[in-house]
């Protein structure tokens, strides 16, 4: 990276990433599409949504075209950023990648192992770069949390780690602001929408998740993690709970200390910048990203694991997962 003295920010020496964006919707506007107009490293190249619209409101505030079609969109960028249902994702990012596009991901990758896996399999089969948007591994704060995880390990094993992810956002109320309809979110519920971030850390944090156990209901659900040196975690998982602020929290045990982390007061705008040079380093210098689509295929198969737990009331080996998908 060069340094821009007049910003004091550093830039890139390459030319920005071309990026088309798919999906107009809330999450759009408020992360992706901004993310590429604030940065060197990637530059917006138009919009595209089944909701024709969306797109061109969307895309009249980033002064960029939308496209009548997502042919039309493949056809005018490098790489492409999917702000859309798990489903649309699985089904449209594998064309992207046949047509030798790069792909900014977010979690989880579809509504089933089976997407999922035909998702990775795609970038496997085109050898594309592929950066995940599994938010809080780009912050500073998550990286320290886990670098010192990895040194407590390697000083005796973790015996347990606790986890939440609750919040409000699910609710008529929340800061999702649908008015109680979430989408995808309704029919899938917090385990694929919050499962993905919590369970990538615990497995990280205490040693790679083996088995899982959970309980639960649509809006709620508590698990219980098997990791392979022995550790057992407990975890809540809601998006139905009235809290001030969310709640994101993670402690682990071992006989030579603890060690905790949490996302109160943490600006999530500092992991925006990251997750752009990392997306843009991963395509123009082939370097990887911190989640890219492989990792997001394990972290599937944890979250698939503990909604199989919960449908059949009994553990669940992740291997299970992995070798039926």
């Amino acid at each position: 990276m060069l340094s821009d003295s007049a910003s004091g920010r550093s830039v890139p020496n390459y030319a920005p990433v071309k990026v088309g964006l798919v999906g107009a919707g809330q999450w759009s506007a408020t992360m992706h599409a901004p993310l590429h107009s604030a940065g060197a490293e990637t530059e917006l190249t138009g919009v595209w949504s089944a909701h024709a619209d969306n797109a061109a409101r969307l895309a009249r505030q980033h002064g960029v075209p939308a496209f009548a079609s997502f042919k039309e969109l493949l056809a005018s960028c490098e790489a492409v950023d999917f702000a859309v249902p798990p489903p649309v994702q699985a089904e449209l990012a594998p064309q992207a990648a046949d047509a030798g596009l790069a792909l900014l991901l977010e979690k989880p990758l579809g509504a089933s192992m089976a997407q999922a896996s035909a998702v990775a399999e795609a970038v496997r089969r085109n050898g594309v770069a592929t950066a995940v948007v599994l938010t809080k591994r780009y912050h500073p704060r998550t990286r320290d949390f886990l670098a010192a995880a990895a040194e407590l390990r390697s000083k005796a094993p973790i015996l347990g780690v606790s986890a939440s992810y609750l919040h409000g956002g699910f609710l008529n109320s929340g800061f999702l602001n649908a008015q109680g309809r979430q989408g995808w979110r309704d029919e899938y519920g917090p385990l694929h929408d919050l499962g993905p971030h919590l369970l990538d850390l615990m497995d990280l944090a205490a040693g790679t998740i083996e088995a899982v156990s959970a309980d639960g209901t649509k809006d709620y659900v508590a698990l219980t993690t098997h990791h392979d040196g022995g550790a057992t975690g407990q975890a809540a998982i809601s998006g139905s709970v009235q809290l001030a602020q969310v709640r994101t929290t993670l402690s682990v045990y071992s006989a030579k200390g603890t060690l905790d982390y949490t996302t109160a007061g943490m600006d999530h705008a500092e992991c925006w910048p990251v997750l752009r040079r990392e997306f843009a380093d991963a395509v123009r210098l082939g370097t990887p990203a911190t989640a890219d689509a492989e990792r997001a295929l394990k972290v599937q198969a944890l979250v698939e694991a503990a909604a199989q737990s919960v449908r059949e009331q009994r553990l669940v080996r992740v291997a299970e997962i992995l070798t039926t998908a």
